[in-house]
């Protein structure tokens, strides 16, 4: 099996493990909350149960948009299926800003009309134990992350980092309406739903850039031109592009050689450029394109 071949093979295992654990911890999650806000009716609460929704909505979308991203080039997709990936962080970030409204409503009304909250120790405990869930997904998508470079599993993960900075404040929410703070509920709430607002707004704006052919990072493409650098009888290189498409990277790029060299040599050298950077970056497909200096 080739190296890259490989790669692929565990980048796709990685993946699939981070989206249905995603998914399972949402679902978990959302039986908790959907419980206990019943018995309590704490907005701040409301607005953990309605993210856990959202988390639950978007990670599936996210587990489809993987396995579909992850299918092989065919005809009609010479490019590969990855920007579905990307897609799949759009749809996140519509379905968080869907949540963020919902909750920033839900808290406007109750810091109008504040009602006592009941049974808020059951609150706590359930928010407690989502915490504990969370950081345990937050590890694995970390070990994901750090070995796929996934745009769908980093907006996942980065919705779930601020999961738990909405699980603490709900749980400190309802610990001064235990002492008869009751709009603190509200305003918390209302907290919240301007960071879900944030974290929708990057996470839009992240996946945009890659469906709008984005360069890759700075460090990478130099490190490109550094290695077809240095290759011998390469004088220079230009037009380098590049662009990220799910697990894969594409890059272009054009090798100013001596205009001495024979078509076969010129070849040759072009072919030791492209393995070189494969070689550094299994995951890119490259372009060679050979100018007589």
């Amino acid at each position: 099996m080739s190296k890259p071949h490989a790669m692929g093979e565990e980048r796709a295992r990685l993946l699939r493990l981070a989206t249905r654990a995603s998914v399972g911890v949402a679902l978990v999650l959302i039986a908790l909350k959907a419980t206990v806000w019943l018995t309590t009716g704490s907005v701040s609460l409301l607005a953990g149960l309605i993210d856990s929704l959202m988390d639950a909505a978007a990670s599936t979308i996210n587990l489809f948009a993987v396995a579909y991203a992850l299918k092989p080039a065919d005809k009609e997709h010479r490019f590969g299926h990855g920007k579905a990936e990307a897609l799949a962080g759009l749809a996140q970030s519509a379905f968080i800003t869907g949540s963020a409204v919902l909750v920033l409503l839900q808290g406007i009304n109750r810091l109008l009309h504040p009602e006592p909250l009941e049974a808020a120790w059951a609150g706590i405990a359930v928010m407690v134990f989502s915490i504990i869930a969370t950081l345990a997904l937050l590890a694995i998508q970390k070990h994901v992350i750090a070995r796929t470079n996934s745009t769908a599993v980093g907006a996942d993960s980065l919705h779930y980092k601020s999961d738990l900075l909405l699980n603490l404040s709900i749980i400190v929410a309802l610990l001064l309406a235990q002492f008869g703070i009751q709009r603190a509920d509200a305003l918390f709430g209302l907290g919240i739903a301007l960071f879900i607002g944030y974290g929708a707004v990057r996470i839009g704006l992240d996946a945009i850039q890659i469906l709008m052919d984005h360069e890759l990072p700075d460090e990478v493409r130099a490190e490109a031109l550094r290695i077809a650098r240095a290759v011998p009888d390469v004088i220079d290189v230009h037009e380098l592009r590049t662009r990220e498409s799910g697990q894969h990277w594409f890059m272009q790029l054009h090798l100013e050689l001596p205009a001495t060299l024979t078509l076969a040599d010129a070849h040759a050298r072009g072919e030791q450029v492209r393995l070189a950077i494969v070689e550094r970056f299994p995951q890119a497909d490259v372009l060679v394109h050979k100018d007589p200096a």
